[in-house]
């Protein structure tokens, strides 16, 4: 288990702060859901928390490690990303793609071995997609290809996640099936999950927590109900918003508009 936290981190690039003296700390088991307007800084928050980009001030940490001062194979050891299913080389075995994340406990040129190979079928299996091992990825749908990353992500057995905007461009069985994978992974094996998503009312129905992001800087943190709110949510995205009980899950409906 571990825990990642972002202790008064400036992010940006080139000495252009995007995000201003961000605090978020994401438990074992904890999903957080970073929400916002585009350009607010989602992505940049994600590469921050993978340690692919440098703070330009503040910390981020995984179990009180900065990661600044870890190795790139010891942070993929310790955090996997989720990108979007938009580059997945189309010629490359869906086994293949979930190998791939065993690389941070390879030595030079190594080949994978047998608790390699155990750790992606494990993974393969878990997200159901051990029938699609020999398929190229560019045959499967866009619902197979996101599972074939998390799948990956699984395979390289670290305990923090981030995904970004996992279900962009899925279609609505393909959103609520990777976000309920997440969210049972996240149970099962304690992940400390940090999910940046558009739709509010996935982020609603699966998050624990919500981070709102407006001008810079991390506007409310809670739970979904303290967080998205007719009147913040109104002031972040500049236009009228409705907010009420779901009629099946109890969660914030959110509806936008006059």
């Amino acid at each position: 288990m571990a825990e990642l936290e972002l202790l008064s981190a400036s992010l940006g690039y080139a000495d252009h702060p995007v995000l201003r003296q961000v605090s978020l700390r994401v438990d074992p088991g904890e999903i957080l859901a970073v929400v916002g307007p585009n350009g607010v800084g989602k992505s940049t928050l994600i590469k921050a928390g993978s340690g692919a980009l440098a703070p330009l001030s503040g910390e981020v940490r995984i179990n009180g490690q900065d990661l600044r001062s870890l190795r790139p194979a010891a942070r993929a050891r310790l955090v996997s990303v989720v990108p979007q299913a938009t580059d997945l080389p189309g010629s490359f075995l869906a086994l293949d793609v979930v190998l791939m994340g065993r690389t941070p406990y390879l030595g030079w040129l190594e080949n994978e071995g047998a608790l390699d190979r155990e750790a992606a079928q494990l993974a393969m299996e878990r997200t159901e997609l051990a029938e699609l091992a020999e398929r190229p990825v560019g045959e499967l749908s866009g619902g197979e290809q996101q599972r074939v990353l998390i799948a990956r992500a699984l395979a390289q057995q670290a305990p923090v996640m981030l995904l970004d905007e996992p279900t962009a461009h899925l279609d609505l069985r393909h959103q609520d099936q990777v976000l309920r994978l997440v969210r049972e992974l996240a149970r099962e094996r304690s992940l400390a999950v940090l999910l940046a998503l558009h739709d509010l009312n996935l982020v609603a129905r699966f998050a624990d927590r919500v981070a709102l992001l407006s001008n810079g800087r991390v506007r409310a943190l809670g739970k979904p109900e303290q967080v998205l709110t007719p009147d913040q949510l109104a002031e972040v995205y500049g236009m009228r918003i409705h907010v009420m009980p779901h009629p099946v899950f109890g969660t914030p409906l959110v509806l936008s508009g006059e």
